[in-house]
């Protein structure tokens, strides 16, 4: 037998809050135990029941449905959050994942599909609306890309370009060859990198390189045909 899900749900309209109970206590091992129409009594109402999860509307009036959902995930331990909301907001989006929500679905979700989402959440998986998924990659692209960025930023063009060839395993003669210097010049420049990257060798080197994916920045020579 399944364990029972106790679910809070808050929204500030009523009608919404009958329909979602209604919804969730079609499946045998949901139960709704409280309701809240504000945040202040959405985090007042998960302290007192303590449900598994807790499903609130992004926009409430007085305190948002964000700063409930980080009260409640700080408070009520145990307790997993699902955002509701009209609209695919990107800024929401990711002010609810800082507040620790654990689901961010749009109330044009299908019926199954918020079953699902609670479902999901309860075992302690993560739920994102499909609609917002491309959202979250782009944004974890651009973060990382940043990431990246930030761990040569000290770096010269032609330094990055040595490190590069350092991560490949070359020694200074091969580089220097390759990128038409001479070795005591690829010498001093590998002596810079060391310093400004705080790395004591080649080797932690070339580790720091390939863990910041410098080919992202400075892709390897294509082969000749």
């Amino acid at each position: 037998m399944s364990r029972t899900v106790r679910i809070l749900v808050a929204d500030d309209h009523s009608v919404v809050r009958a329909g979602l109970r209604a919804l969730l206590e079609k499946q045998e091992h949901f139960r709704v135990v409280a309701e809240a129409s504000t945040g202040e009594e959405a985090i007042q109402k998960a302290q007192e029941w303590r449900p598994d999860v807790a499903i609130l509307d992004i926009r409430m009036p007085g305190l948002s449905g964000i700063e409930a959902c980080r009260q409640i995930v700080e408070k009520v331990e145990g307790c997993r959050v699902v955002m509701l909301t009209s609209y695919a907001e990107d800024e929401l989006l990711f002010a609810a994942i800082r507040a620790g929500a654990s689901g961010y679905v749009l109330k044009r979700i299908g019926d199954n599909d918020l079953i699902q989402a609670v479902e999901r959440v309860s075992r302690g998986e993560s739920m994102l609306d499909p609609a917002m998924t491309a959202t979250v990659f782009s944004e974890m692209r651009k973060i990382s890309e940043a990431q990246q960025t930030a761990a040569f930023s000290s770096l010269t063009p032609q330094e990055l370009a040595v490190l590069a060839q350092v991560a490949q395993g070359l020694t200074n003669r091969q580089i220097a060859v390759k990128l038409y210097l001479g070795e005591g010049t690829v010498r001093n420049y590998v002596s810079s990198i060391l310093g400004k990257i705080g790395v004591s060798n080649r080797a932690e080197a070339a580790a720091y390189a390939v863990k910041h994916n410098i080919t992202d920045l400075v892709p390897p020579p294509q082969e000749a045909n």
